[in-house]
């Protein structure tokens, strides 16, 4: 994480960047960054104040990893969309992702609507794919009655922290990478976590339409009597994010080891190394303990948008009470 240089300094006539009490430093730099409206200005319109700024936003975003807009007039579904749409960033289909989603407005869809009681493990979003987003927008609709947040975690200190401390293992895991293997229903199961049926995650109902779709991905099918089984891999678990010079922790390890249980799945064996060897559960849990202490969870608050980088940061769901209403938005 870099500081800004003085041509990338913030249009104060616009913004502020506050302090939260969740907020950590990483090398001095406040994570996430936090951008409110001027209050000594009449409140812009977010959209317009991105077309602006886009190049001065692009670098707090390179800097931190996520911005959080908060305090600005977005009050609906279409606002967000206005939002996504003014950073001009190229759209991304949900192909071979495994969350449960519906389509809301334009880009905009509902987050994973796995049930309330359940958390949503730390992922990147689709890193057990090879096509995933660079940019991921998150949107609140709706505040949570409690709970809910969504946690987030900067890649690279995961993956230095490993290194420090199982460097055998992350040896073996920058050598091998992983496999992904999910059995997936024909519809959708709104009570799993992992419950995207075949149907809606090649966005076909033609099984050699789903093949080709998986093939292109590098994923194979296997079909069974009531749905079909997804391999994957190997694929990295660790990458050189190029933009920062750093190696980041993009993999799904913990949230499929983790969370990838369902009645037609088995979290242990949803992930192993790229040669087929089971993963030591006491690492993949510690990981996940390393995960959950350097993160950070801001409570939602009614029309916060929070955009994060996906190379360079991860993210979680907490469990909550309704009601509770997340927006998403993918980019490439």
């Amino acid at each position: 994480m870099r500081k800004l240089t003085t041509e990338e300094k913030m249009p104060e006539n616009l913004l502020t960047q506050v302090g939260i009490p969740q907020q950590k430093l990483y090398n001095g730099v406040p994570f996430p960054a936090v951008l409110t409206p001027n209050s000594n200005q009449p409140k812009s319109q977010l959209p317009q104040i991105i077309k602006e700024q886009k190049t001065w936003i692009g670098s707090l975003l390179h800097q931190s990893g996520a911005v959080l807009f908060r305090g600005f007039p977005v009050n609906s579904a279409s606002d967000f969309n206005d939002v996504v749409e003014a950073f001009g960033y190229e759209e991304l289909p949900y192909v071979g992702g495994a969350a449960p989603r519906t389509s809301v407005v334009g880009r905009v869809f509902t987050a994973n609507e796995s049930p309330p009681d359940q958390k949503i493990p730390f992922h990147h979003e689709m890193a057990q794919v090879p096509e995933y987003p660079s940019k991921l927008f998150f949107f609140c609709d709706v505040e949570p009655g409690s709970g809910g947040e969504t946690p987030i975690v900067p890649s690279h200190v995961v993956y230095e922290k490993m290194k420090n401390k199982y460097p055998e293992f992350v040896e073996r895991l920058e050598e091998h990478g992983l496999i992904y293997t999910r059995v997936l229903g024909e519809d959708d199961d709104p009570s799993s976590p992992i419950g995207r049926g075949w149907k809606s995650t090649f966005l076909t109902k033609d099984k050699s339409v789903a093949e080709e779709r998986a093939a292109k991905l590098g994923m194979k099918l296997e079909w069974l009597e009531d749905g079909v089984k997804t391999v994957m891999g190997p694929i990295p678990g660790i990458k050189f994010n190029q933009e920062r010079q750093q190696k980041i922790w993009f993999n799904s390890m913990v949230a499929a080891y983790t969370g990838w249980k369902d009645a037609r799945n088995d979290p242990v064996k949803a992930v192993t190394f790229g040669d087929g060897q089971p993963l030591p559960a006491e690492v993949v849990n510690d990981c996940l303990s390393i995960l959950e202490d350097e993160s950070v969870a801001i409570p939602w608050k009614k029309g916060d948008v929070l955009l994060i980088d996906n190379l360079a940061v991860l993210h979680s769901r907490k469990s909550f009470n309704p009601p509770r209403r997340v927006l998403a938005s993918l980019c490439k």
